[in-house]
């Protein structure tokens, strides 16, 4: 057995082969899992529980098929569906995290997070992340309807596309004093995260301790896992048909 860890799915109508793969995963290799995490952005948006699309719907059921049979599924916000609430957690049987949240796996205490937070040289972004988890802010943006929340997501969509574009690559990734902190605030000597699509396990040194930081990859051209079992972590890559555009 062991817990399996997932992020950055981005699921979206306009890309249906990975909602494909993921209920695929969740019919097969997570219903041997203890536990299946989702580390954030497992939608391209989330504009309320009240607003679903086709695909969002599809991937709700696959997990709520999957707790029904007894996996737990955990799932934490990402920068683009951080507005899952309640009413997503009735619908599929998944659990909430809080982020950063310190998880023990077979015995050995690991902080996850989603990783946004992480990426403190992208000064604009780390604003903007600031003000939209703010509750006022959400309660205002919910009031509207629903196809206000959509055209002002697209809108935004675009926004995010064209500032990452126009970041350096350093920018977009960890700042390495931010990982630091991190651990230290936590005090575990793994960090395992998502969001910046470069999955690796790198070996650090924090005040002078051995450290691990794992990330997570992203499902764009194929789907990405983490394998923590007892004999430690394994990231695994699952190959998937291209996308068809339809």
């Amino acid at each position: 057995m062991s817990a399996l860890f997932i992020s950055d799915l981005h699921i979206d109508a306009s890309r249906p082969a990975i909602t494909e793969q993921f209920l695929s995963f969740l019919a097969a290799e997570a219903t041997e899992a203890d536990a299946l995490y989702i580390l954030g952005d497992l939608f391209e948006s989330w504009v309320g529980d009240d607003a679903p699309d086709a695909a969002q719907s599809a991937a709700i059921a696959g997990i709520h098929a999957l707790t029904t049979v007894g996996v737990p599924c955990f799932v934490m916000h990402g920068n683009r569906d951080f507005l899952l609430s309640d009413q997503f957690c009735r619908m599929s049987g998944a659990q909430l995290l809080p982020d950063p949240l310190i998880v023990t796996l077979y015995g050995e205490p690991v902080l996850v997070m989603h990783g946004d937070a992480l990426c403190t040289d992208d000064r604009p972004y780390q604003r903007l992340r600031a003000t939209v988890r703010e509750p006022d802010w959400q309660r205002r943006f919910l009031a509207l309807s629903i196809e206000s929340r959509r055209a002002l997501a697209g809108a935004a969509r675009v926004g995010s596309q064209a500032h990452t574009a126009a970041l350096e690559y350093a920018i977009a990734d960890v700042n390495h004093d931010s990982v630091a902190a991190a651990l230290r605030g936590a005090g575990t000597t793994t960090l395992l995260h998502g969001h910046t699509h470069r999955p690796a396990i790198h070996a650090l040194q924090v005040d002078g301790r051995p450290c691990t930081r794992i990330v997570l990859g992203d499902w764009y051209d194929q789907g990405s896992l983490l394998r923590w079992d007892q004999n430690g972590p394994e990231l695994v890559s699952l190959s998937r048909k291209k996308d068809v555009t339809l």
